[in-house]
């Protein structure tokens, strides 16, 4: 799966930068929405060239409104249900969770941390009403929840993205709904 993202600081930019990408190429529109605060998000997707051509269009017309973006060829499969969802898991062994300063970072964030390690990503939430932050939740192994969360955290980290992250081993089953409670949108 081929995915993209921009994440714009004003809203009419990144309006107007969805209209030129969905006119340039054929691409899927996963997300396309205001963020706190007075923020512009698209997430899309499609096949390569696609993809490539729309982001290429949307960057060109954010130029200096762009906050962070991704282009990412070969994105992992379990990401897309996870944006903006809660992803069923059967297994409660470690909690990761990643907090990010934007949701591009989020989202790169979660995909390291899945490609690192047998990690499930839970749920990567979109800045809605958190001051323009984003997170990540994972649950796995120990073992792998401590890789996961180390690749995921290197590249936010670099990009002076990374608000918080945070490893709970055998997390108590009293928190189980509130962990798996999905907010409105």
């Amino acid at each position: 799966m081929v995915l993209g993202v921009l994440e714009y600081s004003s809203i009419a930019i990144g309006i107007k930068a969805l209209d030129e990408m969905v006119k340039i190429a054929p691409v899927r529109i996963i997300e396309a929405r205001t963020l706190c605060p007075g923020k512009y998000l698209i997430v899309f997707s499609g096949d390569v060239a696609s993809v490539e051509y729309s982001f290429n269009k949307g960057f060109e017309i954010g130029k200096n409104f762009i906050i962070d973006s991704l282009f990412l060829p070969m994105a992992h499969p379990d990401l897309v249900p996870a944006i903006g969802n809660i992803v069923a898991c059967d297994h409660w062994n470690a909690i990761g969770i990643i907090e990010t300063l934007s949701v591009v970072s989020s989202i790169e964030a979660a995909d390291l941390a899945a490609k690192e390690s047998n990690i499930k990503l839970i749920e990567i939430r979109l800045a809605i009403g958190f001051g323009g932050k984003s997170y990540v939740k994972m649950l796995g192994t120990l073992d792998a929840m401590e890789a996961a969360l180390e690749a995921g955290t290197a590249k936010a980290r670099e990009k002076n993205l990374l608000c918080m992250s945070t490893l709970i081993p055998q997390p108590h089953p009293e928190i189980k709904p509130y962990f798996l409670q999905q907010e409105s949108k």
